[in-house]
């Protein structure tokens, strides 16, 4: 990574977990990037959620493509942010992840740019997720959630704090 870039955290789970959550996120830089590398034990859609608001105030628009194929949709009012809409997670190919969350101490409605790539087993798709989180308030938690399943054993997440963006 580049030496504007100041690793925060780092999770790899040893067993399975519904949800791996980034929490006590201190306002010292500019931005954050998170890269999530994983597995889960059932194929999903994966999400986020910001400091734990399950209120309707995520929305994204998402491009992605597979070789074949192109895909377009936007959703509003979500009670979550799916970063990888169009990417099922798979139980034994791991998805690649990185989302980045601008200014993400300031007060005004979060932006974030995600950017997912797969190769489930020859068939491979990337997908660009731009989302708005409608809240104010500074970012102090991250959850990514493997929703109606768990992330697998060796699943990790990577937090980096972005200086000078």
């Amino acid at each position: 990574m580049p030496s504007t870039y100041e690793p925060i955290a780092t999770q790899t789970l040893g067993s399975t977990a519904a949800s791996i959550t980034f929490s006590s996120i201190a306002a010292s830089w500019t931005d954050l990037r998170l890269v999530w590398v994983g597995t889960t034990t059932a194929a999903v859609n994966p999400s986020l959620r910001l400091n734990g608001n399950t209120t309707s105030i995520y929305s994204n628009t998402t491009l992605a493509g597979d070789g074949a194929s192109a895909f377009a949709d936007r959703n509003s009012n979500n009670t979550e942010l799916f970063f990888a809409s169009s990417i099922s997670t798979s139980t034994s190919i791991p998805v690649m992840c990185t989302i980045d969350i601008f200014s993400y101490a300031g007060s005004t409605n979060k932006t974030m740019l995600s950017v997912a790539s797969a190769d489930l087993n020859g068939s491979g798709i990337v997908e660009r997720n731009v989302g708005l989180c409608r809240l104010t308030a500074a970012i102090t938690s991250i959850e990514l959630r493997a929703r109606s399943t768990t992330w697998a054993v060796g699943t990790t997440a990577t937090l980096y704090g972005i200086l000078k963006a």
